[in-house]
């Protein structure tokens, strides 16, 4: 007790001696970070702005290709053109005709079924209906945003505008029309009254309770884009500008005592416990194999990162990838992968030129100044070709046209392979990956999944096919399972399959074992 009375006094004496100084950082740090996080906050308004921008005219554009359809709304042109409309659209997810509050058929269910949207939630001054949150039976647990123009509506996700590349999980975002008191699209609470304050500015930033809230007006349709930030945002940003003046023996008490907090909280989080399997180094490699469809050879594999804890249990992907993502772990995670890769594999790569090997990278990789340094660093290490290698990235990782249209063209020139992993989960359009360059497209297991089933999205596959010959990409279809699924795949021309059908993921021991009891088997075979 006494010893923690005498703590506390020198505390208060030294907050006394340099209370003035304390007084002044404060007041500055607060004017300078109520200034910069209103450019943040009006960062997200804007960007709101410009995908409700994009939203609205690929809509509109969509409505007016099917205006020569207007009467035959459901017949096969008709239906082909909306499936068009479809694949080309960044944001667009369905088109269908409506007739009264229903879609008769639509680019992803045709004529078999007719889609209820029930009344609109509200019409805008230009004439437009919109359904803020439909369900649909091919997606129960989604709710879509359904614009209809004339006779014809586009089906997107309902929080699709608000899908920002570097969204923070306690930032409100929304899409408010002017003529309707409820928003558009949202996430997190916020308050349709907020407009009154823009008046006739196009943006206005203000605080409104615990929240510093940013508005921005729309050049081309009566909405604005609203982003709400929590007032601890202003003042964490306060906080931190406040103690560069504050000197040095009391800076070092507080900075200590927030380290002793910052580390408490995180020996009991689970971002710490993947900054400590980094550290010391528990992941772990498995390879799943990937099949020449028309052969049967294994022509590579794709490098699958496990986490085994201390204690024996194994940490699959789905839960520690985004943790690290999200605490800017994964540029270490990654090049933790590569180095594996190397260890595992040695130098069979050299030995085998024509086999390759898939690894997974994030966007921030791409950010990375020693990413390509590393990879190059990597292949020397096993004496492999920058071809040996290709590089999986997600449709979401992609999003960005610029940095993605950057990264893929220099990779290529160095010679890697790049693919874009899982897709038709994202948003990406044909007309968007026109514009990168790209080796291979690998579709998502749930389109797989569904051939042969009957279901909506089974029909999906064809058009994906189709999209990725108009492009010149070659084909890798995951999840394959089934016998029936191969010769389908193999049918339309896909050229790669690779899941449990051909392998479950095991050691690149295991690999060069079974590689070599196919390359035994292969003359026996041949001769009986």
């Amino acid at each position: 007790m006494q010893k923690t009375a005498v703590m506390l006094l020198t505390l208060l004496l030294a907050l006394a001696g340099i209370g003035l100084p304390i007084w002044l950082a404060i007041e500055e740090s607060e004017r300078q970070a109520f200034k910069a996080e209103s450019a943040h906050a009006l960062g997200y308004a804007r960007d709101v702005v410009l995908r409700a921008n994009e939203t609205g005219q690929q809509v509109q554009a969509a409505v007016e290709r099917l205006a020569p359809y207007t009467a035959a709304p459901c017949a096969q042109a008709s239906l082909d053109e909306m499936r068009e409309i479809d694949l080309g659209s960044t944001y667009i997810q369905a088109v269908g005709y409506v007739q009264g509050d229903s879609m008769p058929c639509s680019s992803i269910l045709g004529t078999a079924r007719r889609l209820d949207l029930g009344p609109p939630d509200y019409v805008s001054a230009d004439g437009a209906r919109i359904w803020r949150a439909a369900r649909f039976p091919f997606a129960p647990q989604e709710r879509f945003l359904v614009l209809q123009y004339g006779r014809f509506a586009a089906i997107l996700h309902a929080q699709l505008a608000l899908d920002t590349a570097k969204s923070e999980p306690d930032v409100a975002l929304a899409v408010l029309p002017f003529d309707f008191p409820q928003p558009i699209s949202a996430r997190g609470a916020v308050d349709p009254a907020w407009l009154a304050r823009l008046g006739k500015a196009r943006e206005a930033v203000f605080v409104d309770g615990e929240q510093l809230v940013a508005v921005a007006r729309s050049d081309r349709f009566r909405v604005a884009g609203v982003a709400a930030l929590p007032l601890h945002y202003v003042q964490g940003r306060s906080e931190a500008l406040a103690m560069r003046l504050v000197p040095a023996g009391l800076a070092a008490g507080v900075m200590l005592s927030l380290a002793i907090l910052y580390l408490a909280r995180l020996q009991m989080a689970l971002p710490y416990a993947v900054k400590n399997a980094l550290r010391r180094h528990e992941l772990f490699l498995e390879y799943q194999p990937v099949v020449d469809l028309a052969t049967g050879a294994w022509m590579g594999v794709e490098a699958l990162v496990r986490w085994r804890r201390p204690t024996g249990e194994i940490v699959m992907p789905d839960l520690f990838i985004p943790i690290a993502e999200q605490n800017a772990l994964i540029v270490r995670l990654t090049r933790q992968v590569l180095d594996r890769v190397c260890r595992d594999t040695g130098f069979y790569l050299e030995m085998h030129p024509d086999f390759h090997i898939g690894i997974n990278v994030a966007p921030a990789d791409f950010h990375s100044p020693g990413f390509v340094e590393h990879l190059e660093e990597t292949l020397g290490r096993m004496g492999a070709r920058p071809s040996n290698l290709i590089l999986e990235v997600t449709e979401r990782g992609l999003l960005d046209p610029v940095v993605a249209r950057q990264t893929s063209g220099a990779l290529r020139r160095l010679g890697f392979a790049l693919a874009i992993d899982d897709f038709g989960t994202g948003y990406s359009s044909l007309s968007y990956l026109e514009s990168l360059e790209l080796d291979f497209l690998k579709i998502d297991r749930s389109f797989i999944e569904a051939i042969g089933t009957g279901a909506p999205t089974s029909q999906v596959v064809g058009h994906i096919i189709r999209m990725a010959k108009d492009l010149g990409l070659r084909m890798i279809a995951e999840g394959v399972e089934s016998h029936a699924q191969a010769d389908f795949l193999r049918a339309q021309g896909v050229q790669y399959g690779q899941g449990w059908l051909f392998g479950r993921p095991m050691s690149f021991v295991e690999v060069v074992r079974r590689m070599e009891e196919m390359a035994r088997a292969q003359p026996l075979h041949a001769t009986g």
